[in-house]
């Protein structure tokens, strides 16, 4: 059966022969997604096939098999699609995918926010994207300029160990751990966060009438800063954000411990994603992994999103084999679409400046205001 064949438009019994045969494999997968169960030709012939007879169809499977497209888990049963199926099934569909409009009014209603938080403008997006795909979301994002600290938060992990919480206007949040020479308490992190945003400008002076511990809360302060600074100009991967691993809990498919365990090795391989995300960017264009491309029992679907017109950056979406690929992908394609033109607007109306992890700048902004610090914002000092 040639990877070439028509779209299906009329009923089976007036397909020609080569043509059945896609809309056997095509119905039987279809059956397959939605109810994750081995299908019969008695099963396959009561959802749209009256017009072949079981054992017409019983021939259809037979051979499919025999090319790859299908295989039969237990003897008496029925069959269900190979990963080769599968691909072949996304191939015919994947530049005619389809978009439900209720689905696409929740993803737009994600947009409709316009403001400085751009990293939380990705990431509320991408949950939206996760709910409605039921899969889990990887997307890699450029580095923006222009973003400044908001406010920095201490937790007490230990006497003499904190954990500090950074905040920007973008919404980005970055965590460091920090040890101390000194044990500390509750009080004294509260005084500190104090004197932090002080010296950020936020707030007003502070005064320790302790000088050890006055020394104390200037070598934090500027232990988070340089560690800061030199974590934002040091730009050699993409940042990948996630969200939504936990849905993928909810299919069978991930019951078996064998399968999640699978599962998770591609989930928290970072470098495996980036490289998957890069490559979705160099080709320019939707690109999916089925079966043994994306471990046995997993599926990825990526696009990529521009900036202007500049590629920046992919989602993914991961999820079992047996996913609905014509519906995501009019998904992807439409998140791809808004994320673009939010993206656009927003470094546009906010002057912001942008990098890849390769260095690449846009020049948005004037390269004086590129280059201004990372620590406040004297913008706001008028």
């Amino acid at each position: 059966m040639s990877a070439k064949l028509r779209t299906i438009q009329t009923p089976a019994k007036k397909l020609p022969k080569n043509d059945r045969e896609q809309a056997v494999l095509f119905g039987l997968i279809e059956l397959y997604i939605k109810g994750n169960k081995p299908i019969g030709s008695q099963t396959l012939q009561e959802n749209g096939f009256e017009s072949l007879s079981s054992a017409t169809i019983r021939n259809y499977f037979s051979k499919l098999e025999g090319l790859g497209y299908l295989t039969q888990p237990h003897t008496s049963g029925g069959r269900i699609p190979t990963s080769k199926g599968l691909r072949l099934y996304a191939d015919h569909f994947q530049s005619r995918g389809t978009l439900d409009g209720t689905q696409g009014s929740q993803l737009e209603d994600a947009f409709k926010e316009k403001d400085r938080e751009i990293a939380a403008l990705i990431h509320q997006s991408a949950e939206t994207l996760s709910r409605l795909s039921k899969c889990a979301v990887f997307i890699s994002m450029p580095r923006f300029d222009q973003d400044f600290i908001q406010d920095v938060r201490l937790l007490l992990l230990e006497k003499t160990r904190i954990l500090s919480v950074l905040i920007t206007d973008f919404g980005l949040i970055r965590t460091e751990s920090l040890f101390l020479e000194i044990e500390v308490d509750e009080p004294f992190l509260r005084k500190c966060e104090e004197y932090f945003r002080w010296r950020l400008g936020k707030g007003p002076e502070v005064a320790f009438t302790n000088e050890e511990l006055a020394k104390t809360a200037q070598r934090l302060y500027n232990e988070l800063m340089v560690r800061h600074v030199v974590g934002y100009l040091n730009y050699p991967a993409e940042e990948v954000m996630r969200c939504g691993v936990s849905r993928l809990l909810a299919y069978p498919e991930f019951s078996d411990a064998t399968a999640v365990v699978g599962s998770l090795s591609l989930l928290e391989d970072m470098e495996a994603m980036r490289s998957i995300l890069r490559t979705c960017c160099k080709q320019q264009a939707l690109t999916y992994l089925i079966g043994e491309e994306a471990l046995e029992t997993n599926a990825i679907i990526a696009i990529p999103y521009r900036i202007n017109q500049s590629i920046v950056g992919a989602a993914a979406l991961v999820g079992p084999t047996r996913l609905p690929y014509p519906e995501l992908f009019g998904l992807v394609r439409h998140f791809s679409e808004l994320l673009t033109k939010s993206l656009t607007e927003t470094v546009y109306k906010f002057k912001i400046t942008f990098r890849s992890a390769a260095g690449l700048s846009a020049e948005i902004a004037s390269s004086k205001e590129a280059s201004s610090s990372l620590l406040e914002d004297k913008t706001r000092e008028a």
